[in-house]
């Protein structure tokens, strides 16, 4: 009998030996665990195989729409007759104690609303007048009034949003969406990105796999030009070549794998074989013109340009292919006052261009019979300050960044419908009752997907992390 060839086993360090020990290990333990009789999968996890879920979920997709900026959510959603009755006090000093505002003084006078507010529904909630087309659909919709997050600048507050965490590096909902639940259409990425509007920029770190598996992270489309960036062949390269290219790269790298176990190879195949995949099924989902006039003029959609109204109808598509978590972006909604962002003319553009594309997403879902099994997320980093910014004109009015007390809302995907949840105080100034924190809020998204927050982990550097952190508990009140 021949001896085995030992030779690669020289360059193996006794750490990485055991490394790869207890990485085969753990992986023939997983095999055990996530069998078809526990959960969904019948393999254990690798950088592309998802976990599957802990219990029967209640939402399969969920579409994020990220208000970017901080939407004012006391000229939108927080009807104060106090702030309004006391428009042009000063804000009383003792709510201002241990309070860091961004740009503002302490000092600042109160702000009440300029626009209209009426009570709509069965469920009596009160819109703003901004919001004409979402007044029609409230007993769809669970607003949280008592939001609340912890950070008051915008990259901080944006990342403790996506990722859990105020710093970056951690990774996104969506990757972890991803890293949990995979996608159910083999040829789309189950994570998809699209951003539009103009503002505070905003940094893939919202969208991230962090120290997650690569594969795991957002990808983001477009709405112009080549729908995902080096997606197209190179000039001069056809189908054909592009798959011999792409078979002779696949053997290497697992040639390379098969040496030393790199789970970042494995994510490396993956990303070659779904770029190829993604050159035929993302300029199919992503050809709006393909659907009918009555559906654009619902939407209030230009096939051709980057909107708001677009990407709307781009998430629907792609929820009914499959993808797990389609992540919207808008910018545009930092009102501190004057020519750059304000609460008369800024604010009414960012409600003209987010309302009507937005319900007519949620009609359209309904009526595909895919809302109950689609989860819709609402909100910005924080909302904004009851304190005036700026000027009392038109142009130059605003308010300052405000996390202690705002409102997000969710429709859909488990969700009870028709209800306002939480409270803020009579200034709108700190949420005061049935209060929801950001894990809060992960940990009950994740449970419409039968996802056990405090299991969904991952180890990195010797320590199990999740996306709740440390935090977070379901808000079963908010559960259909």
């Amino acid at each position: 009998m021949n001896p085995p060839n030992l030779e690669h086993l020289k360059h193996v360090t006794r750490r990485k030996f055991f490394q790869q020990c207890g990485t085969g290990m753990g992986a023939l333990a997983l095999a055990s665990l996530l069998n078809e009789n526990l959960f969904a999968a019948d393999k254990p996890a690798t950088a592309a195989a998802p976990l599957g879920p802990h219990f029967k979920p209640k939402a399969k997709n969920i579409i994020y729409l990220f208000q970017s900026g901080g939407p004012s959510h006391l000229d939108l959603f927080d009807y104060k007759p106090e702030l309004i009755k006391r428009n042009g006090e000063k804000m009383p000093e003792e709510m201002l104690k241990n309070i860091r505002l961004a740009q503002i003084g302490k000092g600042a006078t109160v702000l009440g609303t300029n626009y209209k507010f009426k009570q709509y529904g069965q469920s009596g909630v009160w819109l703003s007048e901004l919001l004409p087309h979402l007044s029609g659909i409230v007993d769809d919709v669970a607003f949280v009034q008592g939001f609340y997050s912890e950070a008051f600048n915008h990259d901080p507050a944006t990342l403790f949003m996506n990722t859990g965490a105020q710093l970056s590096g951690r990774p996104s909902m969506g990757s972890w969406f991803s890293y949990g639940l995979g996608s159910e259409n083999k040829d789309l990425p189950a994570f998809v990105v699209l951003t539009t509007g103009v503002g505070q920029p905003l940094t893939n770190n919202s969208w991230g796999s962090g120290f997650l598996p690569t594969v795991h992270q957002g990808v983001q489309l477009r709405s112009q030009g080549d729908p995902v960036l080096f997606v197209s062949n190179p000039p001069g390269m056809g189908a054909q070549r592009r798959r011999q290219s792409l078979d002779a790269i696949r053997d290497l790298n697992q040639m390379r794998y098969e040496l030393v176990r790199d789970p970042e190879i494995e994510t490396r195949i993956a990303a070659y074989e779904l770029a190829y995949k993604m050159q035929t099924s993302v300029p199919d989902v992503m050809d709006i013109s393909k659907e009918p006039p009555a559906m654009h003029e619902e939407y209030g959609t230009t096939p051709g340009r980057a909107s708001f109204a677009n990407n709307c109808l781009l998430a629907r598509r792609l929820v009914e292919r499959g993808v797990r978590f389609v992540q919207l972006y808008h910018r545009g909604w930092d009102h501190h006052g004057g020519p750059d962002g304000n609460l008369v003319f800024d604010l009414k553009k960012r409600c003209a261009e987010t309302d009507q594309p937005t319900v007519a997403l949620i009609k359209d879902l309904k009526e595909r019979g895919l809302l109950d099994e689609t989860l819709i997320v609402w909100g910005g980093e924080f909302g904004r300050t009851p304190m005036m910014q700026g000027k009392l004109e038109p142009d130059q009015i605003g308010r300052d960044h405000h996390p202690h007390g705002y409102t997000v809302w969710m429709a859909g995907g488990g969700i009870k419908r028709g209800i306002a949840y939480g409270k803020t105080d009579e200034f709108g100034f700190f949420a005061t009752e049935d209060k929801v924190h950001v894990h809060d809020l992960h940990a009950t998204i994740l449970h419409l997907f039968g996802i056990e927050h405090t299991k969904l982990t991952y180890r990195f550097q010797g320590r199990d992390f999740r996306l709740t952190d440390v935090h977070g508990e379901v808000v079963k009140p908010l559960l259909a």
